[in-house]
């Protein structure tokens, strides 16, 4: 199989013999979202500009403070900082509480139809949603996805690879159920959806026996017996689940 600048990501992951190549793939652009944003990217007007409007989830902020670059941290923080205030500012003056009566307290609650009520409590929520990172990872993401489907179209190699892999978590498994639906036509999904839930299945199973085998290694009985491939059955049955590796180390910089 020739590899492109497009596909070399996806068959490195494939390659990998990761419990899920989708999720070897968002570390990597986690890492490199990070990296970026953390490098020379955060003194470009523009990106700081996309910043001050983002910010970042509560989950980047923590891998952003673990990475190292405290300056760089802070600079971003500050101008957000100073977007953030000036919003929820406007936000606050427009804000007009409702008027409420002695009897409205026995009444069956219903959701407001007033925007001043509705807008700062909405924007609030959008708060915790809003991060440059994720978006940048989703956005990437987004294009891996699509070349996943072009390859097993059109590529038996890469079919191959698919048909060798240790299946997805259930995360990426849901991902590529849902853009299945229109990214293959009927004859294709009569293909795809056999051997993926074949994958799937076999292993699910193989990580429920690794995960037996590693609670019976504590036996007295079983002390002297070889681990098998049972040492990192918790990582590996948690990235199963959820797609996050719990073993990682803070991702810092070099």
């Amino acid at each position: 199989m020739k590899d492109t600048i497009y596909t070399i990501p996806l068959t490195d992951a494939f390659n990998s013999e990761d419990e899920c190549p989708f999720c070897y793939i968002t570390r990597n652009l986690e890492q490199d979202a990070i990296s970026f944003i953390l490098g020379s990217a955060y003194m470009e007007d523009d990106i700081r500009e996309q910043t001050d409007k983002m910010g970042f989830c509560k989950e980047h902020y923590k891998k952003m403070y673990d990475y190292g670059n405290r300056l760089g941290t802070a600079l971003m923080l500050h101008t957000h900082y100073k977007a953030l205030e000036k919003e929820l500012k406007a936000k606050m003056e427009s804000f007009s509480p409702s008027q409420t009566s002695f009897f409205s307290k026995f009444k069956k609650t219903k959701a407001s139809t007033d925007s001043s009520l509705d807008a700062l409590p909405h924007w609030i929520k959008a708060q915790d949603k809003s991060c440059y990172i994720c978006n940048r990872i989703d956005t990437n993401f987004k294009r891996y996805m699509d070349t996943f489907f072009y390859l097993y179209t059109h590529n038996p190699e890469f079919k191959q690879l698919f048909s060798n892999s240790k299946g997805f978590c259930i995360t990426h498994f849901g991902d590529l159920m849902t853009l299945s639906e229109t990214k293959l036509n009927t004859s294709q999904k009569e293909s795809f959806y056999p051997l993926l839930f074949a994958k799937m299945e076999e292993n699910l199973k193989r990580i429920e026996e690794d995960l037996s085998w590693f609670i019976d290694k504590y036996d007295y009985q079983n002390q002297d017996a070889p681990w098998k491939s049972s040492k990192d059955a918790i990582p590996r049955g948690i990235q199963k689940l959820v797609g996050t590796y719990v073993q990682d180390p803070p991702f810092k910089e070099n």
